[in-house]
């Protein structure tokens, strides 16, 4: 990853501080492509519970592009800092996920993330949030829908087919069929990405599956409680400034 950078905000918040604070930083969203001229490098993220111990595990996967060839997989894993509350999962999710991308050696171009970018009820989900907190190009790959509706009927059955997400006449996403007869993904920008972009990173970067291989890799990894980090080998120092380390959130 790059040289530390000052954080972007301080985690210890009540929600209602949060809330404010999403509607500030929704504004700050690049909503056109800012990329690389060349992406050579896309990682993929994705977060679950550790059942086994509760832990918060976090998973990044760094893949070479256009190849797709693993080059980096990493997991961190900390205290679930509180409780799910709908709106405001970044709060939940990134202080560890920011743990994870902080032991990539190479710096992304580009980030898939599980889960929303403006489509969100602030257009704040956790793909914007995290490109702001990096300074990266980030996509929001999500399962299902959190904001907005879209025609069931006008998406197609072949790849490729999609149809705009809309919240209140405002086209905050897409439904992509990544893979005949299943559901869609639904594709947001997250930040420093147009849509039509976004659509074409994660098209490229499907490969039969109905996840684009960056975070169907960080997906299956943070699931898998048997794969620990290596205790030898390159590690980021404990103190950067862009590793999110603190007592509680919520507190």
């Amino acid at each position: 990853m790059r040289a530390a950078r000052p954080p972007l905000h301080q985690w210890n918040m009540s929600p209602e501080q949060a809330i404010a604070l999403q509607k500030e930083l929704a504004s700050r969203v690049i909503r056109e492509d800012r990329l690389p001229s060349q992406v050579q490098h896309i990682a993929g993220v994705d977060l679950a519970i550790n059942e086994s111990n509760g832990l918060a595990r976090a998973a990044v996967v760094l893949l070479a592009y256009p190849s797709l060839q693993l080059e980096e997989q990493h997991v961190y894993e900390e205290p679930v800092r509180m409780e799910y509350i709908p709106g405001l999962l970044s709060f939940r999710e990134l202080p560890c996920v920011l743990g994870a991308l902080n032991l990539l050696r190479q710096e992304p171009d580009l980030i898939m993330v599980d889960g929303q970018g403006i489509a969100h009820p602030r257009r704040l989900g956790i793909a914007s949030h995290l490109g702001l907190w990096l300074d990266l190009p980030t996509i929001g790959c999500a399962k299902s829908v959190l904001r907005g509706h879209y025609n069931e009927q006008e998406l197609g059955e072949a790849v490729g087919s999609w149809v705009p997400l809309r919240d209140q006449g405002e086209v905050i996403g897409a439904a992509l069929r990544t893979r005949e007869h299943t559901k869609p993904m639904i594709i947001s920008i997250g930040h420093r990405v147009s849509l039509d972009t976004s659509i074409r990173y994660v098209l490229s970067c499907c490969r039969g599956y109905r996840l684009p291989e960056p975070t169907r890799l960080a997906d299956r990894l943070s699931k898998n409680n048997a794969y620990r980090e290596p205790t030898s080998g390159s590690r980021r120092g404990e103190n950067s400034p862009n590793e999110a380390i603190q007592d509680s959130l919520w507190q």
